[in-house]
């Protein structure tokens, strides 16, 4: 059922249309839940369109209106094919959550230049193709709230990631300049940097207690938080993350000693 605010008033997502991709699993996925208990219109979108279709019934049984188009963000005309759905359905994109990712946990001296353009064309420029398309729809309107998930290891990076992690980088600097750009346009961003999620990209990953994984419900529910409090950036869970970036960027070799120290990195497990 949709949530009301104390005063028995709608909520102030109530009626907005959100465009979230990657909402087939994982943070999309209790994005999606949450948005729609706020009373957004949804647009589903990722390439497991069976998955998208469970989440749509099960939306749709809780009253939440959504539409599902079944995307690849690599592919610049499913892109373009979501955005027009998306505007032939309602007319307007008020909302897009853009958390769509993937991962590779590699040793550098081990990697090739394709992985690179794998990880990049989701992690990074899936992200790009969404925001310059819907961008110049939201300035003509001067509203609209741009979310774009990143990760702590957009800060900080935690080998052997180091193709999720330069992936993460160029998208955590993409929206560093893009917030400052839009300063004034009436149209928002808010970067969110999850540490580790409980999700099935990272399910053969054992971590330490330091850094343990976090559902993705807490994920989702600091996206509307972010989204309703207009905030910048948010870096979820919020301690122990945040002290790691800044000590890291006070002094590199101690960020990396802490990284060495309570093994960050993780290990690969068989269940």
């Amino acid at each position: 059922m949709r949530a009301e605010s104390n005063s028995g008033r709608a909520p102030a997502l109530a009626g907005k249309v959100a465009i979230i991709t990657g909402a087939s699993s994982g943070i999309g996925r209790e994005t999606a839940r949450a948005l729609g208990r706020e009373g957004a219109r949804l647009v589903l979108a990722s390439r497991r369109l069976d998955r998208l279709r469970s989440l749509e019934a099960e939306l749709r049984a809780d009253g939440v209106q959504a539409l599902v188009v079944q995307t690849d963000v690599t592919r610049g005309e499913e892109i373009d094919r979501l955005v027009d759905q998306t505007l032939a359905r309602w007319r307007r994109i008020d909302l897009v959550v853009a958390s769509a990712g993937t991962i590779l946990r590699r040793p550098l001296a081990e990697t090739t230049i394709a992985d690179y353009e794998r990880v990049m064309s989701v992690n990074f420029y899936g992200v790009v193709r969404l925001v310059l398309r819907v961008l110049p729809l939201m300035l003509a309107q001067r509203s609209g709230h741009l979310v774009v998930v990143s990760s702590v290891d957009g800060k900080k990076g935690l080998p052997p990631e180091g193709v999720y992690v330069s992936s993460k980088f160029a998208l955590t600097g993409f929206c560093d300049i893009l917030r400052q750009e839009l300063r004034g346009t009436g149209v928002r961003l808010t970067t969110v940097l999850p540490g580790r999620v409980d999700t099935p990209m990272i399910a053969a990953l054992r971590v330490p207690w330091i850094s343990a994984k976090i559902p993705a419900a807490l994920v989702a529910r600091a996206i509307v938080r972010g989204i309703r409090r207009r905030r910048a950036e948010m870096v979820v869970p919020f301690l122990r993350p945040k002290l790691l970036i800044v000590l890291a960027s006070l002094w590199a070799p101690l960020g990396d000693w802490l990284v060495r120290l309570f093994k960050l990195g993780g290990e690969e497990h068989t269940p």
